[in-house]
């Protein structure tokens, strides 16, 4: 039986991103469930309705990466209480033009790291809202908002806390339930 395949977004573009780290924790977490298909969002052009006609080529490619994808996973920090642009632009530029929207139906996982212990909070609050306008399906619960450190998770990803990695494989079990029971229904 084939695994479900997931797209990644990093809402960080930061080479040192954290939110990268956790990401790739995450994905060692699911890898027995999930494979995984990053999803680069920095060489995106800053959303233009006029470009609706004529998609870039890297727009294209966002679309075509999660409208292949079983589900999305989302790991991005927060900026100024919210998302960083560069993941709203992605989220911008996925639907559209109007009614044709990639993320229509799809399940999704969020999370987030900080250097601070609820950092991510309101940020996933307003990436939920926005998920859910697009009609994607998010995991309630688990939520996970993670204050990263150099103890925790090394920076390419190796988790070093036996709790910690329980956690993250409790999170992608549950987020696989959640992309199984939409696989069904959609």
């Amino acid at each position: 039986m084939r695994k479900p395949d997931i797209a990644v977004f990093v809402g960080s573009l930061s080479a040192r991103s954290i939110n990268q780290r956790l990401s790739l924790a995450l994905q060692a977490a699911g890898d027995d469930l999930f494979t995984f298909t990053p999803v680069a969002i920095d060489a995106l052009p800053l959303y233009n309705r006029d470009l609706d006609g004529d998609l870039p080529s890297t727009v294209v490619e966002l679309k075509r990466k999660v409208l292949a994808a079983d589900g999305l996973l989302f790991v991005s920090p927060e900026y100024n209480r919210s998302i960083p642009s560069a993941l709203k632009n992605a989220l911008d530029w996925g639907s559209r033009p109007y009614g044709a929207s990639a993320w229509q139906g799809k399940a999704a996982a969020v999370a987030g790291g900080s250097s601070g212990a609820l950092g991510t909070a309101i940020g996933q609050s307003h990436l939920r809202m926005i998920l859910t306008h697009l009609d994607v399906l998010t995991l309630p619960q688990p939520e996970l908002y993670v204050k990263v450190t150099d103890e925790l998770i090394t920076e390419w990803g190796e988790v070093l806390s036996e709790d910690f990695e329980k956690l993250l494989c409790r999170f992608m079990e549950r987020f696989a339930r959640l992309v199984q029971a939409r696989v069904r229904t959609y």
